[in-house]
């Protein structure tokens, strides 16, 4: 893989293969499937290949395979980078981070099976294991986009690094964060404690003797408003200053995934969070970051713009 052109191509490739994986991880937490293999890592319940295995199992295993293949991808992508790209090149830093966050991925998606929090576990401690496995896939997503867009560039891209760009985007990137978190948290409620009506979905999270994670998940549309309004603000200032073609789509493809998923995450809680309502959910919470990425990427807000701080 001697072109860049052919490693922009990989790299692209690889990013949305990464996707389908991650969603795939979301439908074995929504199947209950974590304990398809086991406590067994990396063998499935204590053998390379399961014989008659169960559906749990094909499920797990599947989702084991398939994260298999994205790390030696990504290692594959790294090396790859080293050989195609001059030394001090953006997308050798974005391949190396991009390896850094799949190697940590898989490590935390290994410590999940071998300390059990999965399928039924309703331990606080599930909560902050699932809450570290979403945070560090925002990340190896925003890695895997600056690999393959830096690798369209001929001089690559790298972020933004002034004060105000950095208050600015990583404020919208805390928010996403932020609000993403406690929809991990509310889609566990939703799993290990489905709730037969909307009222009584409700009362649940009203109740004080209510586990903590139903508690919990009554702040998740409260943070999702409040953040959703932050990203069309964002989405706003960067349309007011009349940027190039590239960051005005990017901005106003923001704004609208923004608007879409607020009406696909009141559809989840009014359908009682169905498994494809909540594979939708996700895909658009991980779309609306991979394009904050590349509005980050694309155009870093100018320091002398006093209107990004006003």
């Amino acid at each position: 893989m001697r072109s860049p052109n052919r490693f922009a191509v990989a790299a692209s490739a690889l990013l949305v293969y990464t996707l389908v994986v991650v969603l795939w991880g979301a439908y074995v937490r929504a199947t209950l499937s974590g304990d398809g293999c086991g406590d067994h890592w990396p063998l499935c319940n204590g053998v390379a290949v399961p014989v008659e295995p169960s559906l749990k199992t094909i499920v797990e295993l599947t989702h084991r395979v398939t994260s298999g293949l994205c790390w030696v991808a990504t290692l594959v992508m790294w090396v790859a980078a080293l050989r195609v790209f001059e030394r001090g090149h953006a997308t050798r830093s974005a391949a190396s981070w991009s390896l850094c966050f799949m190697s940590t991925e898989a490590l935390v998606g290994a410590g999940l099976v071998l300390f059990r929090m999965v399928a039924d576990n309703p331990s606080n401690a599930r909560a902050a294991w699932m809450s570290a496995h979403l945070i560090n896939t925002f990340l190896l997503l925003s890695a895997l986009t600056w690999m393959a867009f830096s690798a369209w560039r001929e001089d690559g891209v790298r972020f933004p690094r002034d004060k105000r760009s950095r208050r600015l985007l990583g404020g919208a990137a805390l928010v996403v964060l932020l609000v993403g978190v406690s929809g991990a948290v509310a889609a566990l409620g939703d799993t290990l404690f489905p709730a037969s009506s909307l009222v009584e979905g409700i009362r649940g999270d009203l109740s004080p003797t209510s586990h903590i994670f139903l508690r919990l998940r009554l702040w998740h549309p409260v943070l999702a408003v409040l953040g959703s309004g932050y990203l069309i603000w964002l989405a706003g200032v960067l349309l007011g200053r009349k940027p190039d073609p590239i960051v005005r789509k990017l901005a106003i493809a923001l704004g609208v995934l923004v608007l879409i998923q607020i009406a696909v995450g009141l559809l989840n809680v009014a359908l009682l969070a169905p498994v494809p309502m909540q594979l939708a959910h996700l895909f658009i919470a991980d779309t609306t970051w991979i394009a904050l990425t590349l509005l980050a990427l694309s155009s870093p807000p100018s320091t002398s713009d006093a209107s990004l701080v006003s």
